[in-house]
């Protein structure tokens, strides 16, 4: 054998020791990409990357934080279900992710179902129904529904992002409250709460952590909350749930790898996940930013996604809402 192809076998050799050794190192042995599908500075990109550090050094890896935005949290999910299962790419989806996606796109280009292998719920945020204290004649969730019945198709609500969780808190309510009230929609909560803080929009529903700061300055006026309990930091604010028993909403998060990735890799991240919630110092920080903490086993996961799925597919359907 000539000598230039000897060295070349050996090198081809040496080549596949070296990757049959790497294969054989256990997980994780480089760092891991954390896809988030918003830009960064949103409550999502926020729980990633105060989440991240603490379960990198648990893990014994560096978690890179890679924001891709766009499209309802499409783009981001398709890069995921795309990759490579093997736990070196993982994401933190949200509500529309998981569970109103499936049903507002009708040619929707990933199957969280077969395309993503759940590691753990994250966090949630409790939704509040709002309005302008100085320029509606309401002020509690009784007055705002009796209102609303004696005005039919005459009170108006703001409808962040058409399809997300603010928009579809209010279709339900609609519904369980029998209420006709008219739509005006938005491209994002900024812009609704910008018109309802201007009494230009009666009322909407926002998240706590972004409503808080407004409703504690009395800017706006919390009628109702949409957890199924009452909330520590709005505890005299009764819920939606009291007059209409089973009403719940929330905007949630969760944490998923591709489809596919092996069980034991899994583990290792939701031990590494579980690990950094329970850091007091990450803990804390998410609690004064108004984040409910959570975590939980992978099946916990599925089983929450599939009962959110099945609940919000009936309101979309029902508010015929499409994105298509």
């Amino acid at each position: 054998m000539p000598f230039a192809q000897r060295i070349r076998h050996a090198l081809a050799f040496a080549l596949l020791l070296l990757s049959a050794a790497a294969a054989a190192q256990p997980f994780p042995n480089h760092p891991i990409r954390l896809i988030v599908p918003y830009p960064a500075g949103g409550a999502t990109d926020f729980f990633a990357r105060t989440v991240s550090s603490k379960m990198g050094d648990v893990i014994g890896q560096q978690i890179v934080i890679d924001n891709r935005p766009g499209a309802g949290t499409t783009i981001g999910s398709e890069q995921l279900a795309k990759s490579p299962p093997d736990g070196y790419t993982i994401m933190i989806g949200d509500t529309a992710t998981f569970a109103l996606n499936p049903t507002l796109y009708k040619n929707l280009r990933y199957d969280p179902k077969k395309d993503f292998a759940p590691i753990s719920l994250t966090g949630r945020f409790a939704l509040v129904l709002v309005s302008n204290p100085d320029k509606s004649p309401y002020k509690s969730l009784a007055e705002f529904i009796a209102y609303a019945r004696a005005n039919p198709g005459k009170v108006d609500y703001g409808a962040p992002g058409p399809g997300a969780p603010l928009h579809l808190a209010v279709e339900l309510f609609k519904t369980q409250a029998g209420l006709q009230l008219t739509t005006i929609p938005y491209k994002g909560g900024a812009d609704a709460m910008k018109d309802v803080l201007a009494g230009q929009v009666q009322v909407m529903f926002v998240d706590i952590a972004t409503g808080l700061p407004q409703i504690k300055g009395g800017k706006l006026r919390a009628l109702a909350v949409a957890s199924e309990k009452r909330i520590p930091s709005l505890p005299d604010v009764p819920t939606v749930a009291e007059t209409y028993p089973g009403f719940d909403a929330w905007a949630w998060q969760g944490m998923v790898a591709p489809g596919g990735t092996p069980p034991e890799v899994i583990a290792k991240l939701n031990s590494a996940f579980t690990a950094a919630m329970k850091d007091p110092a990450v803990h804390q920080k998410l609690i004064d930013s108004s984040v409910e903490p959570l975590t939980g086993t992978p099946a916990e996961f599925t089983t929450y996604m599939a009962g959110e799925t099945a609940k919000w597919a009936k309101v979309i359907r029902a508010s015929n809402i499409s994105l298509d």
